[in-house]
């Protein structure tokens, strides 16, 4: 059993804020933090978007505290170009990642947690937590899904648009990601279905700084109420660029409501409409990975974790990181130092405190 001050689980960009300002608080990696990350190298989330996803077609990247973020060829596939830019930022600042290391459970030792993991089992004083979604995609349930006959898939496997050439393909989902390989999967494919939930909502204009406040103060409302928080970009509706407006104005952007089941060559809907099909992209997001935190019992009645700020109401030695309004770039920057700050100020309190 290794003894530190604090442990971060996860090194994308919220986790490595927090071990910045961690660092910067004068804390030493090792006895005063360690941060365990579960892939195989730096990058966090970024290791695995899939190759056709660039650095100029995603939504903002955000520079990470202390280091500008400046790559000099943004036509490069992101998966490539920001896990370099980690990889220099745990270089740069000596962070000391622990890596490949999954964290299976924490539990309660009071004062302290103990935080257990394949590769043995740490205690410290005070956890932050930013393990994001990637890990969790959510893919939800319908009538008949189970007898297709075709394939079903969510962005996370989503390897690029040649796979479904000659194909006829529905994607479900509202969000960017859906937008994004919709475009890219129809110049290839024999025929696709765009299908959602509620009718998108597009918007003129760049997405600047205040409107990405506004995005991550409505998350924020609902962490802490105590329940299950929304995708940030979720709220943020689409952004309406050149490229998406052609895709309008071509019909590859054209909506269907939500069909009602799947058949074994389709989707079909409540009128008796069909739709053939030989793949479902679920582009329908993902969930906050927290099962190793499921022995601590800090889910309310609402089906969420409730929060202030970054801290968990119902434990002050835990704060949450790349969750609810800080679930995207918009919002990780600011999370991790605010919770490395808090974390410190705990560690000066007295045990018995």
């Amino acid at each position: 059993m290794v003894r530190t001050d604090v442990v971060v689980i996860g090194a994308g960009q919220a986790g490595l804020a927090a071990a910045y300002g961690l660092r910067r608080a004068g804390l030493e990696p090792g006895a005063g933090f360690v941060v365990l990350d579960g892939e195989d190298g730096p990058g966090g989330a970024w290791r695995h978007r899939w190759p056709t996803l660039r650095v100029d077609t995603t939504h903002r990247i955000n520079d990470l505290p202390g280091l500008p973020f400046a790559p000099t060829d943004p036509s490069r596939p992101a998966a490539e170009v920001v896990p370099a830019y980690f990889d220099e930022y745990e270089r740069t600042f000596d962070l000391q990642v622990h890596r490949p290391v999954r964290v299976t459970a924490v539990r309660d030792a009071a004062p302290d947690l103990l935080v257990e993991t394949g590769s043995g089992t740490w205690t410290t004083r005070a956890l932050i937590n930013a393990t994001g979604t990637w890990t969790h995609p959510f893919r939800p349930r319908y009538p008949g899904q189970e007898r297709f006959l075709g394939r079903q898939l969510h962005p996370a496997e989503y390897r690029g648009p040649a796979e479904f050439a000659g194909l006829r393909v529905v994607v479900v989902g509202g969000g960017t990601s859906a937008v994004q390989l919709l475009m890219e999967i129809a110049g290839v494919a024999a025929a696709t279905t765009w299908v959602t939930r509620r009718p998108p909502h597009f918007h003129e204009g760049p997405f600047d700084e205040d409107a990405g406040r506004a995005a991550v103060a409505r998350v924020e409302e609902r962490v802490r109420a105590g329940l299950p928080p929304q995708s940030v970009v979720g709220v943020t509706g689409l952004m309406l660029t050149p490229q998406v407006r052609a895709a309008q104005e071509s019909g590859v952007l054209h909506r269907l409501p939500m069909f009602e089941r799947i058949t074994p060559d389709g989707v079909a809907w409540a009128d008796g409409s069909t739709v053939a099909a030989d793949v479902i992209l679920w582009a329908t997001g993902w969930r906050a990975a927290l099962g190793h935190l499921t022995p601590l019992r800090l889910r309310g009645p609402g089906g969420g974790i409730a929060v202030d700020g970054t801290r968990v109401r119902a434990d002050p030695r835990i704060h949450l990181v790349g969750y609810g309004p800080s679930a995207s770039t918009i919002g990780a920057n600011r999370a991790g130092r605010a919770a490395a700050r808090e974390v410190v100020a705990l560690l000066r309190e007295p045990l018995s405190a």
